[in-house]
């Protein structure tokens, strides 16, 4: 399954951006996705994930209050609407079944998302 993550680009400390990731052929369960993202010279960490039907998702405690995921079913779309931004969110940014773990990171291009004033 291809998929792919748009929305990132520069934004100023306190800014907002909405990343959205599609899969144009459509298979995946939503419910097992998550958001990934790798900072230069870090690992690889799961910020946001789904963890069942419904409302149920998780966050880390680094975007908890400030992040929200959330899906369009019809468009076969989750999203990542990223607020409150800071330099530290600062990376490229990928989607990916949870299960996956950290070799998301390792897959596709992902989308860079600056937070620079």
């Amino acid at each position: 399954v291809q998929l792919v993550e748009s929305g990132g680009g520069l934004a100023q400390p306190g800014g907002s951006l909405r990343l959205s990731c599609a899969a144009p052929i459509f298979t995946f369960n939503i419910y097992t996705m998550g958001w990934y993202r790798q900072a230069p010279g870090k690992e690889c960490e799961l910020v946001a994930a789904f963890t069942g039907p419904g409302d149920s998702t998780s966050y880390a405690d680094s975007v908890k209050g400030r992040f929200l995921i959330f899906s369009d079913n019809l468009l076969n779309t989750i999203y990542l609407q990223m607020n409150s931004l800071k330099p530290e969110g600062t990376a490229v940014y990928h989607c990916g079944a949870v299960a996956e773990g950290r070799s998301v990171c390792s897959r596709g291009q992902g989308t860079q998302v600056t937070v620079s004033s």
